[in-house]
Formats: C-alpha cells, structure tokens, sequence
C-alpha cells in the first residue's frame, strides 16, 4: 500500500510540473514566434516527452513528442500551412490530459 502512495505522490508532483509546463508553452504560443521562443516549446515539449511515459501517462508522451515534431518543422520551415493550428491542437490535447489526469488522481 505504500508503494501505492509514494507513486501517486510522484504522479501528483509529475502533473504539477506537466501543468507549469503546459502554461508556460501556451503563453509562448501567444508571444512573437522567435527562434528563441522556438527552442523553448522544442525544450518544453521534450521534457513532457520523456517524463510522461515513465510515469505511465503515454497520451502527454505521445502529445508532446508531436508537438515537438511540428514545432521543429515550423522552426525549421516558417510558417507552413497547417503547422500553426497542428501546434495548437497537441497543446490543446496535452492541456486535456493533464486537467484529466490531475482530476483521477485528486488532491
């Protein structure tokens, strides 16, 4: 029972800082698009990617992995059509998922 607690307790800590993370991209995403800007949602979005499968939420993994992939082709390419509301769905999904998640696991 108390590897139960410690790994929700993990969870709740790992969700805390999914939903900082998840902020902080969208008000990025409401800033100039600079290369500097980029990076950042490219570092966010990886960071999302790999802590959120080994905490057993592959939906936010899954999530952030393609919204590193469409950040780096806009940083990449510019502005291509579809790339900017491609960005905004996975950050709307991952923004869903994290609400979701913290929601199961209660406070």
């Amino acid at each position: 029972m108390m590897v139960d607690l410690e790994l929700d307790e993990l969870k709740r800590e790992f969700l805390a800082e999914a939903d900082e993370k998840v902020r902080e991209i969208q008000e990025k995403l409401e800033a100039e698009q600079s290369a500097d800007v980029l990076d950042r949602l490219t570092y966010l979005a990886h960071q999302l990617k790999g802590s959120g499968g080994s905490y057993g939420y592959q939906r936010i993994s899954t999530d952030a992995a393609e919204l590193e992939k469409a950040v780096e082709l806009r940083a990449k390419d510019g502005v291509q059509p579809g790339i900017d509301d491609k960005i905004q769905q996975h950050v709307f999904n991952l923004r869903a998922e994290v609400d979701r998640r913290v929601k199961e696991l209660g406070n």
